[in-house]
């Protein structure tokens, strides 16, 4: 069966305009690593929502190039107009994360998202962050400055909801070091909101790849303080994603038919070590949890996160918020909290 596509104009113009953003992603990606001479590939991956009945999506997915250790650029649409009982409509997304291989290189997640309820109501979801294992400050600015050229109206609000979303309480310290989140958007101008989430989109785009072209340009070496601080954040990155964050979660209680997608985030290597050295400082039944995923890690440290093992680590999160579902509730939000996985499933 061929994937289908909700009908609704909004949720088409948020596909177009999500299938744009990865274009322009991939583009942007290839087009550095060509002008730099290191070798890397997008491979294009589709996968089908209940065989494509109720949608899908594509992701193009890299891994052990010479200029990126990870990546994913996934886009995706689910809808369910076929079915009068359920409330949610459809949810159109690009989620993407860039792990370079340069430690001096940031990382960077840039998520935007449209969720339309059969109602008609609806809200974007817009975050873009940098994250870098060895910091500068620069870039930082730089970063922000894109983003609130983009979403002037919006920029201070942003700041302050990615700063409460991505703060790790139990570490006391941030995933990332600019951070821009609009959670459950709505200003009930329908034209003007699609124009910002492209502008939010663009400018987090074109501004990383510019960021991580002048970082390739200008770095000569790297030192092994500098790998070491990239596998501990790596480490850091992986905790937040699979204890905190509320998006990842959701994804995975939905339905099982994308976990190698959505665990696309992660990097390739974590410290094991590092990782049991908090199962100390986790609340119950977070401890559990974390204990949970290191369990199915591979015995070593660095460990190499495979295909194999996000598989597994997706049904440790699954079956635990099965278990809890009341810990839903410890997980990361900016100043509200989204319409619960329970009302959109």
């Amino acid at each position: 069966m061929k994937r289908t596509y909700a009908t609704s104009t909004q949720a088409k113009q948020a596909e177009n305009l999500v299938s744009s953003l990865q274009q322009r992603f991939v583009q942007g990606l290839e087009k550095i690593s060509d002008k730099l001479g290191l070798l890397q590939t997008f491979k294009p991956v589709e996968w089908l929502r209940d065989e494509g009945k109720h949608g899908g999506g594509i992701r193009y997915e890299t891994a052990d190039g010479a200029m990126i250790g990870r990546g994913s650029v996934n886009v995706s649409q689910i809808h369910y107009d076929d079915n009068p009982e359920k409330k949610l409509g459809s949810a159109t997304a690009i989620s993407t994360i860039i792990h370079p291989n340069n430690p001096t290189s940031p990382s960077v997640h840039i998520h935007i998202s449209w969720t339309e309820m059969k109602d008609g109501s609806g809200y974007w979801r817009m975050m873009a962050d940098l994250n870098p294992a060895n910091d500068k400050l620069e870039d930082k600015q730089t970063f922000l400055n894109a983003l609130q050229q983009a979403a002037p109206e919006q920029f201070e609000s942003a700041v302050q909801q990615g700063n409460v979303y991505f703060y790790i309480p139990v570490l006391e310290r941030h995933r990332g070091i600019a951070h821009f989140y609009l959670e459950a958007y709505n200003s009930e101008d329908n034209t003007k909101d699609l124009a910002l989430a492209q502008s939010v989109g663009e400018a987090a785009i074109d501004t990383y790849i510019n960021i991580l072209e002048n970082s390739l340009k200008n770095t000569n070496h790297e030192t092994p303080e500098e790998k070491a601080k990239q596998l501990a954040y790596h480490t850091l990155y992986f905790f937040q994603v699979l204890t905190l964050d509320r998006g990842t979660t959701t994804g995975l209680l939905v339905h099982n038919q994308n976990d190698v997608g959505i665990m696309g985030s992660l990097p390739a290597y974590v410290d094991r070590d590092l990782l049991q050295s908090w199962v100390r400082k986790m609340q119950q039944p977070q401890d559990k949890l974390l204990q949970g995923l290191i369990d199915v890690l591979p015995n070593s440290s660095p460990c190499l996160i495979d295909e194999n093992v996000k598989q597994k680590l997706a049904q440790v999160v699954r079956q635990h918020y099965q278990n809890f579902p009341e810990a839903i509730a410890m997980q990361a939000a900016g100043h509200t909290i989204p319409p619960t996985v329970q009302n959109h499933s």
